[in-house]
């Protein structure tokens, strides 16, 4: 009988335990490149194989190999960094990436341009700072995210708890990680206990694809909770304290253009769990995943796509039946946004807590916007916490009185404004795309904040630019900054070519729908200035963008709340 299943999963069979070669790899200096085997291992690991798109045929001409270099993603389950962690890795962005710091909207880090003989000494550099990258990526559980600022509430705590402690229980067992990359003869670690090569719960197949999950406390929905494979939102008792989660299972932004069995998803509601449950759920959840995961087609092979074809009330009775419970059922929650708090906010304790806006997560200096070194001086002042958020934003915890002044001179000194231009631009997200992306097929970080300029000018023609508008942007449709989930969406389709999706509920509940295909600057700025005077005038009293072009009849909801991959709306 033939087996059907897809490449990946010989390869990670045959990995011994996502070894493969890649020690070997690394040892010939003669490329920069590693083999088309391990770029796929390595993923695992927490790395990409990228190349500079933009050099590509200049190199080519010149017969030279793609400058290759690689992208390092850290593990950072709850996005928390301390002022000496976050000097350690200010160091390795200068010492061994592009000199720029990438925040995601997995609420973590990535380094940019580390070449291959680099990659052993920047993850020894990452576990200086008590950091690692396994798991990072590849076909596993990955970052968890969770609510933006851990120190606002006791459920906001509890949600950065449960990200650790799911991160880790649901974290690869192998042995690989340390032996490659720290130089183990086994395990090098010594604060490790040696390791069997084996995985308790992955297996020698790991999991058909990657699995995400993401914890919020409404009303803010910060993570985008039904963009993910399992998600956890907080439920509050009448005290106010953490009565338990609802789980959501089956979300997820991925699709391939021209292929209708793909497609972007919400996550249905599962049920309801106790505290003291959430992990046990996390694990049931992965391991149904594992096992009833569609592992003969890649494309396919997300938990949105087993839920689809097998039915939630299906999906459930297998969790339940392997938690030896049954779940509650879900409890009333609502969302009113998933943007971040921008700008001072004083916490319950009193301390204040600033909400940076970091434009498409890159961290870096600017002439007249010294934006890296301004916070390297605020770790090197001490007594702060750094918060990454899944919006690519960063949140200085816990500054006293006195720290505050001294934060808002440094930042001013280095040209830094809290105030952002208009609310379009503080609701945005771009994924990194080109030129070191392999599957962008358009700009996206380098190009948003220029056409988020030129709708400026509609905005105040509007006089609409201190509204809140969430804009997002991807150099692909595989969904990486969450597009399908913004009231105004842009996938790439092209050098300079865009589908432009409208409608998405302002708190992250509704897709939004294909409103125009194989758009560029002029004819986008063409299409929705008008609707943007629209929404000015005829508005409904607290009506958002997104739920105004429903209203209007410019879109058609998404039908079933969780697919849009049909009733297409379309205009030419």
């Amino acid at each position: 009988m033939t087996d059907k299943r897809a490449r990946n999963e010989f390869l990670k069979e045959e990995s011994h335990y996502l070894r493969g070669t890649i020690v070997d790899g690394l040892s010939h200096v003669e490329t920069g490149a590693i083999s088309e085997d391990d770029t796929q291992l390595i993923k695992f690991h927490g790395s990409y194989m990228q190349d500079h798109r933009d050099v590509r045929g200049e190199r080519a001409k010149k017969k030279l190999e793609k400058a290759y270099s690689f992208m390092i993603r850290l593990r950072l389950p709850g996005g928390l960094v301390s002022p000496e962690q976050w000097l350690k890795l200010d160091d390795i962005a200068g010492t061994y990436a592009n000199g720029t710091l990438r925040l995601t909207t997995r609420a973590t880090f990535q380094y940019h341009g580390v070449i291959k003989s680099n990659l052993r000494r920047t993850m020894q550099a990452i576990h200086g700072a008590c950091l690692d990258t396994i798991a990072a990526c590849g076909d596993v559980n990955r970052n968890v995210i969770c609510a933006g600022n851990p120190f606002f509430s006791p459920l906001h705590a509890a949600s950065a708890d449960l990200a650790r402690k799911v991160s880790d229980h649901l974290l690869p067992k192998t042995s690989a990680y340390h032996e490659i990359w720290l130089d183990g003869e086994k395990v090098e670690d010594k604060t490790r206990p040696a390791e069997p090569d084996t995985e308790p719960l992955y297996g020698r197949h790991y999991l058909p694809r990657k699995f995400k999950t993401v914890i919020v406390v409404p009303p803010v929905n910060d993570g985008d909770v039904l963009a993910h494979d399992l998600g956890y939102i907080a439920i509050a008792d009448g005290n106010g304290a953490l009565a338990g989660w609802n789980i959501s299972v089956g979300g997820g932004m991925g699709m391939t253009h021209g292929d209708t069995k793909t497609f972007p998803r919400t996550a249905d509601l599962l049920g309801f769990c106790a505290p003291e449950q959430a992990v046990d759920v996390a694990e049931k959840v992965m391991l149904v995943q594992r096992d009833w995961g569609n592992r003969e087609n890649r494309a396919n092979a997300r938990l949105k796509y087993t839920i689809e074809r097998v039915g939630i009330d299906k999906f459930r009775a297998e969790v339940e039946s392997r938690l030896g419970y049954k779940l509650g059922a879900p409890r009333p929650f609502k969302f009113t946004s998933m943007g971040d708090p921008l700008g001072w906010h004083q916490g319950p304790d009193k301390k204040w807590h600033l909400g940076l806006f970091i434009e498409n997560g890159r961290i870096a200096d600017k002439p007249d916007h010294h934006l890296r070194t301004a916070l390297r001086e605020i770790a090197n002042s001490g007594g702060v916490t750094f918060s990454l958020t899944g919006n690519q934003n960063l949140i200085v915890c816990n500054v006293g009185t006195r720290q505050k002044s001294k934060i808002e001179t440094i930042l001013k000194q280095h040209g830094i404004d809290i105030a952002i231009s208009s609310g379009l631009r503080r609701n945005s997200i771009s994924c990194v795309a080109l030129p070191t992306c392999g599957l962008a097929l358009a700009e996206s970080e380098r190009f948003l904040p220029e056409l988020i300029t030129a709708l400026e000018e509609s905005l105040d023609k509007a006089g609409l630019r201190n509204d809140d508008i969430v804009i997002r942007m991807t150099g692909c449709p595989n969904g990486c900054g969450r597009p399908y989930l913004a009231e105004i969406g842009f996938v790439g389709r092209a050098p300079g070519l865009y589908n432009l999706y409208l409608g998405a509920a302002f708190d992250g509940t509704r897709l939004n729908k294909l409103y125009a295909q194989d758009v560029g600057k002029a004819r986008i700025i063409e299409l929705l200035e008008p609707l943007l005077l629209r929404y000015a005038n005829e508005r409904n009293e607290g009506e958002h963008f997104g739920d105004f072009v429903i209203r209007a009849g410019v879109v058609k909801p998404t039908l079933g709340g969780n697919t849009f991959h049909a009733d297409i709306s379309l205009v030419s």
